[in-house]
């Protein structure tokens, strides 16, 4: 025979633990009844109205999950009716308090104060009748007990209200950070499928050998694109399956967005300037996006053919500089995906500036602070 676990012991829960509350309650109620009984000697007819009014209370509270607002008034009004029948100072008023903490707990306050000023009511007109051990002092502490209960039901309704508005909220940036995700690797890639699909159509006849050239960049680009979409989607597997294989985006991919966006026609240079340290892994994949969105505004909008992108590694900060020689004043509109940069520099408490810039064309201008000792979280990550 196995040896005995006390570990194995679990408390009941849910309906069980109402079951098993209203069994204790009935056998407690029981024995000060039958003190009274051995006092009183035959069973008079308040007796037997109190002993059935406290079966009835018990027996209705496993409903409470089902029925709550009737259960509650019910145990109420029981174990009021109760004390006026009854002698003896029994425990069923652990009954309706259980019922007023359950109210409570689900955010009916007003229901549940009502409640509790009726039970004190009744309890204060046994004492005013002279019901035995009911006495003034039971009825004060029974009143500060209540106003305890529905106060820790209201608490433990604001936890649990405070907790699902914070999953919803992490649920909420959650989409909103797989949505950026996707859209920065489809709205590029499909952008220069595009722009190449445009040529291929337009020198098909004229110049068969350039048309080829832009087929052949299209069918690089979409394998470049389904990569980055497999790794971003990598967010989204389950346990059971295989990790991505495929390196995070980060500015040391930088090279594979000037020559995407070389096929499309554009010159880009990338300029650096200080220490190339490595980044933390959310600066390095806001900084990568936020340079990627830019090319691919430049290649779908602004009909630019030169591209600068400036990289700047302070202390504290990196800095981000595209400027391009299109169309800029005509392409600022939400579906550009300026929102989007901006709102992934403001999660890192950085800034994002887009808009014409000083010689015309178009400027996007990204602050992205980090902690300082950056270089070890880096290389950790």
């Amino acid at each position: 025979m196995p040896p005995f676990d006390i570990r194995r012991l679990r408390p009941p829960t849910g309906p069980r633990a109402d079951l098993a509350l209203a069994g204790l309650v009935l056998a407690l109620t029981a024995v000060a009844e039958g003190q009274r009984l051995g006092t009183e000697g035959a069973a008079t007819a308040s007796a037997t109205g109190s002993w059935a009014l406290a079966v009835a209370v018990c027996a209705a509270l496993p409903l409470r999950r089902a029925q709550p607002l009737p259960v509650g008034w019910f145990t109420v009004l029981g174990t009021g009716a109760y004390y006026l029948l009854s002698t003896v100072d029994g425990p069923l008023v652990v009954i309706p308090v259980a019922a007023l903490y359950a109210l409570a707990a689900r955010g009916r306050l007003r229901v549940s104060a009502a409640m509790a000023a009726v039970m004190v009511v009744g309890v204060g007109a046994g004492a005013l009748a002279g019901t035995g051990d009911v006495t003034g002092t039971a009825v004060f502490m029974l009143a500060g007990w209540l106003v305890a209960v529905v106060a820790l039901g209201a608490m433990r309704h604001g936890r649990l209200t405070y907790a699902e508005e914070q999953a919803r909220l992490r649920a909420t940036e959650e989409r909103l950070r797989i949505a950026r995700e996707l859209h920065d690797v489809i709205g590029h890639t499909m952008s220069v499928i595009h722009v190449q699909a445009a040529s291929a159509l337009h020198r098909m006849r004229r110049n068969p050998a350039l048309a080829e050239e832009a087929l052949t960049a299209i069918k690089e680009s979409s394998k470049d694109g389904l990569r980055d979409l497999r790794a971003t989607l990598g967010v989204l597997r389950q346990a059971d399956e295989e990790a991505p294989t495929t390196p995070p985006p980060g500015l040391s991919r930088i090279d594979e967005l000037v020559h995407s966006a070389t096929r499309a026609g554009l010159d880009v240079r990338v300029d650096r300037a200080g220490e190339r340290a490595p980044l933390p892994a959310a600066v390095d994949l806001a900084a990568y996006r936020i340079v990627q969105e830019s090319l691919t505004n430049a290649v779908r909008h602004s009909g630019a053919r030169h591209v600068v992108v400036g990289l700047h590694h302070g202390e504290r900060t990196m800095v981000i500089r595209v400027e391009d020689d299109g169309r800029g004043p005509a392409r600022a509109g939400p579906g550009d995906g300026i929102t989007g940069m901006t709102e992934r520099a403001r999660a890192l408490g950085g800034t994002l500036t887009a808009g014409p810039g000083p010689a015309g064309g178009f400027t996007v201008l990204a602050r992205l602070p980090f902690p300082d000792g950056h270089g070890a979280i880096g290389r950790g990550t």
